[in-house]
């Protein structure tokens, strides 16, 4: 009995084998779409090979005699118009940065593949391809048949398949790019917990593949300047969203969002395009191929990016230096270059970006200090760049950054604090001050991952606000690396007397236990309010998290919180570093947003309670805390203590 060859099996099980049989193979002039045959380009055609290894049919190789193509009018070829056995030409970037002609025998439209109304068409491609497989990098590549432009490779069929089958997406859903405006898609592809520790996502990351035969080609996001460690804690980040993260280099460090000069005639058909996120010492640039360019606008990839929407991200040129063939997840390993424009649209059937715009990008800059024992500076580096600007993928791009300017380090410890100081310089709410220390703890993260995290809650706080997308003029932050486990828990404390006068200035003593070494002992000194009533009073001796939490809180339960109100009351955020001393008097306080209300009288509190339609959230207490002394130490403070006195 004679087995059908794979590409027969493919056609009778989705349908494609109605009709009259292809003509024999048959070397195939295509033309481009001028009047004019232009010079052939000088390719060997390569005579179409069963594989030993695996029985399948290879492509049949036509002869090239189609130029590169370039930007401008084309002529289109409509869905309705393809057929199973003609003959294709897709044209991509093998290495280096000129594109290449692969052939491509179509083998038929699979109706509604990639949604109601959404058709694919099927190709086996050939030529190099044959040994790279459809391989990351090559989404977008422009498919012509008989000089008319069809569409983009976009999928490619299943996993460790022994054919280089392809999907093609229809020009038609690509050029309905330039219809949108600026609304946005229902199910962005965003990181959705941008603080949360890489290792959470570990416990809820799917196989996006599973149960589809026709799947998108991985979008390559190369990760340049990066350590091999932060690749491996994120990988489940990457994952989730899609795309293939690989670490790499940059032909040339990008510091600008600003086009380079000869953007006018960049990105011409076939060749490789690089979405950037983040430029600069360090750089997240991602890989595809331009399926068309009118001179102005450029269509590319043939499948969502992110599907953002609109979006404003720079758009450079891309340099392959190899492409990696796999049967299971073949890729380009690339480099991104010149900026040439900003990316504008990220849709489902494709990107699309503007030639010469400028997209705008956060500015950061981390000095990262490493100290001696003696609190001597051993040595100091800056790290220079800039970060896409977009809600959600913002916040998480500042904290992989900051992870990884820390993994930079050669005197990292198992044991080592981290002090980090920041200043967000905002367009309008004026300036944000950041600080904070984390020390190794008994959390599964390690101090660096957690100190990431908490550098990117305070952007999700900025940039999820309801009211007012922030604009960020500046970032710049030092991250201190310190020696030993500094964390300080408060073990006792006392006042010398417990019986004073108004207005007298009362002396007190602290004991911290640090992990290791000898309690650390600190004396104050506070006054007593002259207005304070006789009886008995406290002093709460706390850390910053005691006095942080109830306002916090308050914050938190106000969706509509404007953008001033959430810089003021992250300003207001005490230093985890520091020990406060506070008076506690038996009044009550409101909090609500970034205000409290303290010592209210009864009757006021019980207007604000009554007043809910007011639409605000108010959270009382009972008592009214008002900070008196700040001791600053060296360490994570931890803990509270109340200390009661009399007063005559």
């Amino acid at each position: 009995m004679k087995f059908l060859p794979a590409a027969l099996l493919l056609a009778a099980a989705f349908g494609f084998g109605q009709g009259p049989a292809p003509a024999p193979a048959r070397k195939t002039a295509i033309t481009s779409p001028n009047k004019t045959t232009p010079p052939a380009v000088k390719k060997p055609a390569a005579q179409a090979a069963a594989s030993q290894e695996n029985g399948a049919k290879a492509a049949t190789e036509p002869e090239i005699t189609m130029a590169r193509p370039k930007a401008g009018p084309v002529s289109l070829m409509k869905v309705e118009e393809v057929r199973p056995g003609m003959k294709a030409i897709a044209w991509t970037v093998i290495q280096g940065t000129e594109s290449e002609p692969l052939p491509i025998e179509i083998l038929g439209v699979w109706k509604n593949a990639s949604g109601p109304k959404q058709d694919i068409i099927l190709g086996r491609v050939g030529g190099k391809a044959v040994k790279t497989f459809v391989a990351g990098g090559m989404s977008g590549s422009p498919v012509y048949i008989n000089g008319k432009l069809v569409g983009a490779l976009s999928s490619r069929l299943g996993a460790f398949t022994l054919e280089p089958i392809c999907g093609i997406t229809p020009i038609e859903s690509m050029l309905e790019i330039k219809d949108y405006d600026a609304s946005r898609p229902a199910a962005p592809t965003t990181p959705q917990r941008a603080s949360a520790v890489p290792g959470e996502f570990l416990q809820n990351a799917s196989i996006g593949t599973a149960g589809q035969m026709l799947v998108p080609i991985e979008t390559p996001l190369t990760l340049s300047g990066f350590s091999p460690e932060v690749l491996r804690q994120f990988a489940p980040f990457f994952q989730e969203m899609g795309v293939t993260a690989v670490q790499g280099g940059a032909a040339g460090t990008v510091q600008s969002a600003k086009p380079e000069p000869g953007w006018q005639t960049a990105l011409q058909p076939g060749d490789a395009i690089a979405p950037i996120l983040v430029s600069g010492d360090m750089s997240v640039a991602s890989l595809g191929t331009v399926t068309h360019n009118d001179g102005k606008n450029v269509l590319a990839f043939g499948h969502q990016f992110f599907n953002l929407g609109p979006v404003s991200m720079p758009m450079a040129k891309g340099e392959v230096l190899l492409t990696l063939g796999s049967t299971f997840q073949p890729t380009k390993i690339s480099n991104a270059r010149e900026v040439v424009g900003a990316l504008k649209q990220d849709r489902f059937s494709g990107i699309m970006g503007e030639l010469g715009a400028t997209a705008p990008m956060v500015p950061v800059s981390v000095t990262v200090r490493t100290f001696q024992d003696n609190n001597q500076v051993l040595k100091e580096r800056k790290f220079q760049y800039n970060v896409f600007v977009q809600q959600k993928w913002t916040p998480f791009l500042m904290m992989l950054t900051v992870f990884n300017t820390i993994q930079q380090l050669n005197d990292f410890a198992d044991e080592s604090t981290f002090r980090l100081s920041g200043q967000v310089d905002l367009e309008g709410p004026g300036k944000l001050s950041l600080s904070t220390m984390v020390a190794p703890n008994e959390a599964p993260a390690p101090p660096s991952l957690q100190l990431a995290g908490w550098w990117a809650d305070k952007f999700n706080k900025l940039f999820l606000n309801a009211v007012q997308t922030p604009k960020v003029k500046s970032v710049d932050a030092v991250i201190d690396l310190l020696p030993e486990r500094r964390i300080a828990t408060i073990e006792s404390a006392w006042l010398d007397a417990s019986d004073v006068t108004p207005g007298a200035e009362v002396t007190g003593k602290v004991f911290l236990r640090p992990y290791r070494g000898e309690r650390i002992l600190r004396e104050f000194k506070v006054k007593i309010p002259e207005s304070l009533p006789r009886g008995e009073h406290r002093l709460l001796v706390s850390d910053a998290d005691t006095l942080n939490r109830i306002q916090a809180m308050a914050g938190s339960m106000n969706r509509f919180l404007d953008l001033p109100e959430t810089v003021a009351l992250l300003n207001k955020e005490r230093n985890n570093s520091n020990l406060y001393v506070s008076l506690v008097e038996n009044r009550p306080t409101v909090y609500y947003d970034d205000k409290a209300l303290a010592s209210l009288p009864a009757s006021m509190l019980n207007v604000l309670q009554s007043s809910r339609s007011a639409g605000r959230t108010f959270i009382p207490a009972p008592e009214t805390v008002s900070e008196r002394l700040t001791l600053a130490f060296n360490h994570v403070v931890n803990g509270s203590i109340s200390l009661r006195f009399h007063v005559r």
